[in-house]
């Protein structure tokens, strides 16, 4: 009865994916904001400027894994990560030029003025007022294309030229108010993220974008629905696994050194097999993350951590991991434990309810009880058609279950 279980698992970790997604009539509002902040930037003059700059996003909007965050017991705003290579020489400008440069023309907008935060260490950020409870944040960082000779040493060591002719220098501000470079790649990261996800997007890629067009007035036809809103295993996988660090860490004393998410998102891609369903890819990266010394996910170099970013050999995504008193490295893998305690304990439990009172300290009660609403769902229309035999001989829809009583729809707004 184990394929049984995790079936019915899937489809809850599915339905609690979809509790955790952004609505697509916030989604789109998000968009609007940073194209609007775009255009102003690509209307800036920047010194030794070799054309329009170039902006886009990264991070979760770009990788369509987009989940609210939890911060001090509850659902924060939004962070949406934007690029802006203003396209000069590296070799003409210093970081702190550049980040100076593209702060002061975002302080020129009326509005962005206003919006304005603080110099981050690497980012400029706008600071959106909530609207109906939900805010945005908006981060802005600063770039140049990293220069010839580094793109060569890259392309040499990585054998990826279509991936390292994307990488920039980002502009970081260090503790004693020095400015230096560091290389990225966002670019280059989302296509190679989309390599290991297009296979399943390509298996639910129709089907969820019709039911989007059809449950929302946002889009008036399925061509407008845009690719970042469907979600398949890995994304959901990604989804789950940045909630469950964020409820699981929130209140303790090293909650500061809780997994960052370009690390999450890039160990559950690399050690993603193309699993059906968010449950069996979270089991599979459990194991693989635990075994990382034989699966080598995760390096150490001369004693030291190492995860590369796959497109730019030279940014190493655990470099915090290897600070003097950091407790990153343990806090990581902390995390792990708690992953294999909380969620694969699940195959041990007999019934819905447990499942559903296991899950709520580690995801939310309002994220788990609309997960199990939808879930109830669907069992109800898996009844409806007869299909209910495999669930039930496992013993898995046991008394305790229960229907749910509020009817959840993920598209609502």
């Amino acid at each position: 009865m184990l394929d049984d279980k995790n079936t019915m698992l899937g489809k809850i970790f599915d339905c609690l994916g979809e509790s955790l997604d952004i609505p697509p009539s916030k989604y789109q509002q998000a968009v609007d904001r940073y194209t609007a902040v775009g255009k102003h930037l690509e209307g800036g003059e920047y010194s030794e400027s070799m054309g329009v700059p170039a902006i886009y996003t990264q991070g979760s909007f770009r990788l369509g894994t987009v989940t609210r965050p939890y911060r001090e017991g509850k659902d924060a705003d939004y962070d949406i990560d934007l690029v802006c290579d203003i396209r000069s020489p590296k070799n003409c400008l210093t970081p702190e030029q550049v980040k100076q440069e593209v702060g002061k023309r975002l302080d020129s907008h009326g509005t962005y003025s206003k919006l304005l935060d603080q110099e981050g260490r690497r980012c400029w950020t706008l600071e959106y007022a909530e609207e109906d409870g939900v805010g945005f944040h908006l981060d802005v960082l600063p770039a140049l294309p990293e220069s010839r000779d580094v793109r060569s040493l890259l392309e040499t060591a990585e054998a990826s030229q279509h991936l390292v002719e994307h990488s920039i220098a980002i502009t970081d501000k260090r503790k004693d108010g020095t400015y230096a470079w560091d290389p990225s790649n966002p670019l280059g990261y989302g296509l190679w993220f989309d390599v290991k996800n297009q296979y399943m997007f390509n298996q639910v890629a129709t089907l969820q974008k019709r039911l989007i067009a059809e449950a929302t007035t946002v889009y008036a036809s399925v061509d407008q629905v845009p690719d970042q809103l469907v979600r398949t295993p890995l994304q959901r996988l990604i989804q789950l696994l940045k909630r469950h660090r964020d409820v699981r860490f929130d209140g303790r004393p090293n909650s500061k050194e809780r997994p960052i998410s370009i690390i999450i998102t890039t160990l559950a891609a690399e050690v993603y097999r193309n699993e059906a369903n968010p449950w069996l890819a979270l089991e599979n990266f459990v194991i693989a993350i635990e075994n990382y010394a034989t699966t080598r996910v995760i390096h150490k170099r001369a004693g030291e951590w190492y995860i590369p970013n796959p497109t730019n050999l030279a940014e190493n995504f655990a470099d915090r991991w290897n600070d003097a008193e950091s407790g990153r490295a343990h806090a990581f893998f902390e995390w792990v434990g708690f992953l294999r305690e909380d969620l694969l304990g699940m195959l041990s439990l007999s019934n819905i309810q447990e499942i559903n009172e296991q899950l709520q300290p580690v995801f939310g009660v309002a994220q788990v009880k609309a997960a199990f609403a939808q879930f109830g769902e669907s069992l109800q229309t898996t009844s409806s058609t007869g299909n209910l035999s495999m669930l039930g001989a496992s013993g898995l829809l046991g008394t305790g279950g229960g229907t749910p009583v509020r009817k959840h729809n993920f598209y609502a707004d």
